[in-house]
Order: C-alpha cells, then sequence, then structure tokens
C-alpha cells in the first residue's frame, strides 16, 4: 500500500515560489534605495510569481486531465475484459449444463 505522507510536488512548488517570493520582497525592503523604486521591484517580483504560479497551475491542470484520461481508458479496458469473462463463463456453464442434460 502507498505511503502518501509525503508533499505533492505541486505543493511543493508553491512552498518553494512562496518562500523565494518572501525572500526576496525581504531583500528589496532592506536594500537601500528610495521607496518607490523598492515597490515597483516588488511589484516586479510579485507580477513574475503569479506568472509562474499561473504556469504552474496550468501544467499540473493539464497533468490531472491527462492522467484522468488514462485512468478512464484503463477502467474501460477492465471493464471490457470482466464482460467477456463473465460471458465466457456463462457459455461454459450453459455448454456444461446442456452435455449433463444429455446424460
Amino acid at each position: 500500500m502507498a505511503n502518501n505522507s509525503g508533499a505533492s510536488a505541486g505543493s511543493v512548488a508553491l512552498a518553494f515560489l512562496s518562500g523565494a517570493l518572501l525572500g526576496a520582497v525581504t531583500a528589496v525592503m532592506l536594500a537601500p534605495q528610495p521607496g518607490r523604486e523598492s515597490r515597483e521591484r516588488v511589484t516586479g517580483y510579485a507580477r513574475r510569481t503569479s506568472e509562474d504560479l499561473l504556469n504552474l497551475k496550468d501544467r499540473a491542470t493539464d497533468t490531472v486531465e491527462e492522467v484522468v484520461g488514462r485512468g478512464r481508458e484503463l477502467v474501460d479496458e477492465i471493464s471490457c475484459a470482466v464482460r467477456e469473462a463473465l460471458d465466457a463463463g456463462r457459455d461454459a456453464m450453459r455448454r456444461e449444463r446442456e452435455m449433463n442434460s444429455l446424460d
């Protein structure tokens, strides 16, 4: 059975990006420069981080859709195999009954 105690790749990436943004904001705030320039840099960092998060969300959505699609295909294949096995079992049972009724 799988151990699901680890963090997902998405949550690790989100934590990394959040930490990077926080570190960048802290560095900008502590750097000796005018307030307007600091605000512009923070705004730029926030905009880039927002774009990165949107890209990450899009990639995660695509991956989830792909995995769900594969799962559906697998379920369809297994359902078909089970139906075929049940039909074969019914046919075999029917033939066996017919053979026993002739005796």
